[in-house]
């Protein structure tokens, strides 16, 4: 599957790059925010206002100085989505007029021999258009726009395509293989961001020691072995009371939002901390949202004995499974991101879950199921009843998501009848026969009398 040509945002910090591609995708994927370095990682994402669509990178702002010695590495990423780009969009503030910054940067763009536009951002109204004639000295082709309120961006999509080159079966590939979404969450400084770096072996996203270095879901296109997916990178989730700042509330709705969207969650899991008061939080999040989930256990290259290797991965199970027994399920890999260990394993897990989330059971197979553990185990008497089991059907995937856990509707005689003791056991003599693997299983009880 080939890819869709890309469109850099670059700019100097709070011209409004956020806010334009959010625009431009159509939807609240970066942090729009008052606060200068807001966005710190190129965001991607696809723009499909015009007739052939592109790849939007938005990028952290460049020379402006937002501590936590992020500026270089700032810098850095928006070079390599210049390079990276078949085209450059240049975005300036049209109110504050020409800066020192925005002369640095356009002597920079016209050494790149690509296609430069200059998008004259916060021209909300017609009075104000012409703001736009001072930057007429950068040498580009002006476009007044409010990404705000959306002005001009049709004229913008219009002159992008312009650059575009020729489209190919891109879309077509794209519908017949949609990527797999894989959200990376956990509290802050598990890895997470060094996890998908090592997945794509290169420095895509900022990592530090700095908690919270990660402020948007960055939304990475992958590609592994002919198999598209989309890896998110999202926020550390902290306690609320923690919340320092309002873009960090922000961030975490917005990795909230990413469990929400993906087709399988990968709970990092720090090997050195072990299982944390915020790790099962999280992980309740995960669970609430009926979530496929592999519980990534990062840092081994600092916990791994030399000798009775066995005895330790026992150990470090053990104590996984006993405080987040609730995500049951979920398969348990131990890596390294910093050496790569296991990161094979890890992949072939997410492969197990979708292979295991296309299997059906038929409906006779499964009421015969059904009724055989009721007849072993028969449900507890609660209040002088019993629950009955009338019949039972598997319900279709949901067709938003590639990975979607196995539905049951089970018609019977009064639902709150159900304990979950007796539900765990059901969904346990369910995966005696047909694994599961990763995937929650989720029964919706309908009763005989509604």
């Amino acid at each position: 599957m080939g890819k869709l040509p890309t469109v850099a945002i670059v700019g100097r910090p709070n011209v409004g790059k956020s806010a334009l591609f959010n625009r431009l995708v159509q939807r609240r994927i970066a942090i729009v925010h008052d606060q200068p370095g807001v966005t710190r990682d190129r965001l991607a994402a696809d723009c499909r206002l015009g007739a052939n669509p592109f790849t939007v990178v938005d990028t952290g702002g460049i020379g402006g100085m937002i501590g936590d010695n992020f500026d270089d590495q700032v810098r850095s990423e928006a070079k390599l989505a210049m390079d990276m780009a078949n085209i450059i969009l240049l975005v300036a503030d049209g109110r504050a007029g020409v800066n020192p910054i925005d002369q640095t940067l356009a002597r920079e763009l016209k050494s790149t021999q690509k296609p430069v536009l200059l998008a004259v951002n916060k021209i909300d109204h017609a009075n104000q258009e012409f703001y736009d004639v001072e930057f007429t000295q950068l040498g580009f082709a002006i476009l007044a726009i409010s990404a705000a309120h959306g002005r001009g961006i049709s004229d913008l999509v219009e002159a992008i395509e312009k650059h575009l080159p020729e489209p190919s079966l891109q879309e077509e590939e794209t519908a017949l293989s949609p990527p797999l979404k894989l959200a990376v969450v956990g509290r802050p400084n598990v890895g997470k961001s060094s996890l998908l770096n090592a997945i794509l072996q290169n420095q895509r996203t900022i990592v530090s020691n700095v908690a919270g270095t990660t402020r948007d879901s960055v939304d990475v296109p992958y590609k592994r072995k002919g198999k598209p997916y989309v890896l998110i990178d999202t926020a550390g989730i902290r306690p609320r009371a923690k919340h320092n700042t309002s873009v960090e509330v922000f961030s975490v709705m917005r990795s909230e939002k990413s469990i929400e969207r993906a087709d399988i969650c990968a709970l990092v899991v720090d090997a050195v901390d072990g299982v944390t008061s915020q790790d099962k939080k999280i992980a309740g999040m995960i669970q609430k949202n009926e979530k496929p989930c592999i519980i990534a256990v990062n840092k081994l290259d600092l916990v791994k004995p030399s000798t009775r290797v066995r005895d330790f991965f026992d150990a470090v199970l053990g104590q996984i499974r006993a405080n987040l027994f609730f995500l049951s399920y979920a398969p348990i890999d131990i890596l390294s991101a910093y050496t790569r260990e296991n990161l094979e394993r890890f992949f072939a897990s997410i492969d197990k879950i979708q292979k295991h989330s296309a299997r059906s059971i038929g409906t006779g197979q499964l009421n015969r199921l059904l009724q055989e553990a009721i007849q072993n185990h028969p449900p507890p008497v609660r209040e002088n009843r019993r629950l009955k089991l009338l019949y039972a059907t598997q319900v279709d995937k949901q067709r938003s998501h590639i990975v979607s856990p196995p539905t049951f509707m089970l018609f019977v005689n009064y639902p709150e009848l159900l304990t979950d003791g007796y539900q765990r056991y059901l969904e346990a003599r369910i995966r005696e026969e047909y694994g599961y693997h990763g995937l929650p299983i989720i029964f919706r009880l309908r009763s005989r009398h509604t």
